[in-house]
């Protein structure tokens, strides 16, 4: 280990006895983890955890009763991201470490088979929502393609992937595999098609192009691929121009739907995007100061108002929506109906119904 990172993570795995004493849970099992490989600025280690199938809980209702995450962590680096949180279990309070040590988690094949024998009818899962299951050490890690491969063998399962990387290609042939027994709705991140934008906002991810071929891919292997732009940040990206211009290249991806969600701020991200807007965009820096003063979420007038200018594009260009998608509404009196929180799951999608329970708990107690 370099220098510059023995620096960076010096203190904070707790390696001393007396320290560790006092860690429960996922923070005493991530002490614990042992270094499972290295990059530039980047450490990773492997972490023994009890369960790969978590149940989701949160103030934002969200629609999925059950969530994925092959790593803790990700390398991708967005200021933006909210999910910086979750390192603060394990005591890394530092929100650079969210992107610097990542977490990878063993037998994860292994604990997802067992679970699967409890999981509910028509429960939906969601992976990737704290952590990208493609960042770049999956390459060579590949827990999310063994994940796959244990998912490919289910019947009525319902799973939806939200991934920001070029490398789900590599699985096209698990996922063609999954979805003819199962309900798959896929979500290509694109922030912006902006290329220099995507650059300072999401330093280590592909590049938008990219993300825009893979979805044209994945569309042509016949599988349900949509396209999330998200967050809107106000001032930023969430012009009518740049609506047009998302749209546009969604329809020359062929993508099966279009969604879009405002940027919620939570208190560990705050202080990593409030830089990224000092550094490059000054004039919003007030702006944004007031509007996330007190609060993560934007105002119920705003999500509208994104809410308006997205039907108009989706609309324009034939574009399909996903169900819970915020309806456009007369603005002179809105209602307010708090923060809002999409499905994993189209709107217009017509997929094979679940099957029940019993089917799934056989194919695994053979």
């Amino acid at each position: 280990m370099g220098e510059e990172k023995a620096n960076i993570y010096d203190g904070l795995l707790f390696d001393e006895d007396e320290q560790d004493i006092k860690l429960v849970g996922i923070a005493r099992l991530a002490s614990k983890a042992g270094v499972a490989d290295t990059g530039h600025l980047t450490e990773y280690r492997a972490i023994q955890v009890r369960s790969i199938l978590n149940k989701s809980v949160s103030k934002r209702g969200l629609p999925f009763g059950k969530s994925i995450n092959p790593y803790r962590g990700c390398e991708f680096g967005c200021r933006y991201c909210y999910a910086r949180y979750t390192h603060e279990f394990m005591e890394l309070r530092d929100p650079q470490l969210f992107e610097r040590l990542i977490f990878v988690k063993q037998n994860a094949a292994w604990l997802l088979t067992q679970e699967l024998r409890k999981l509910r009818p028509g429960e939906e899962i969601a992976m990737g929502t704290a952590t990208d299951p493609y960042q770049p050490i999956e390459r060579r890690m590949r827990v999310t393609r063994s994940l796959l491969e244990v998912m490919s063998e289910c019947r009525g399962l319902r799973l939806g992937i939200v991934t920001k990387s070029t490398l789900i290609l590599r699985d096209i042939d698990l996922l063609k595999r999954f979805a003819t027994r199962n309900q798959l709705a896929i979500h290509l991140s694109i922030t912006t098609p902006d290329t220099k934008l995507a650059r300072i906002l999401e330093p280590r991810a592909p590049r938008p192009d990219l993300r825009f071929k893979t979805v044209l891919t994945l569309r042509n292997a016949g599988l349900r691929t949509g396209i999330l732009c998200c967050p809107i940040m106000p001032g930023i990206n969430d012009t009518p121009a740049a609506f047009e211009a998302m749209a546009k290249r969604a329809k020359s991806a062929n993508a099966s739907f279009l969604a879009a969600n405002p940027l919620f701020l939570k208190p560990c991200s705050k202080g990593t995007f409030m830089a990224f807007v000092h550094q490059n965009f000054p004039a919003l820096e007030a702006t944004y100061e007031k509007r996330y003063a007190d609060k993560a979420f934007v105002s119920t007038v705003y999500q509208k108002r994104i809410a308006d200018m997205l039907s108009v594009v989706v609309k324009k260009y034939g574009l399909g929506r996903r169900r819970g998608e915020l309806q456009p509404t007369d603005n002179r009196n809105p209602v307010d109906t708090g923060p809002v929180q999409q499905s994993l799951w189209p709107e217009q999608a017509k997929l094979p119904q679940p099957v029940q329970s019993d089917a799934v708990r056989r194919r695994f107690s053979a």
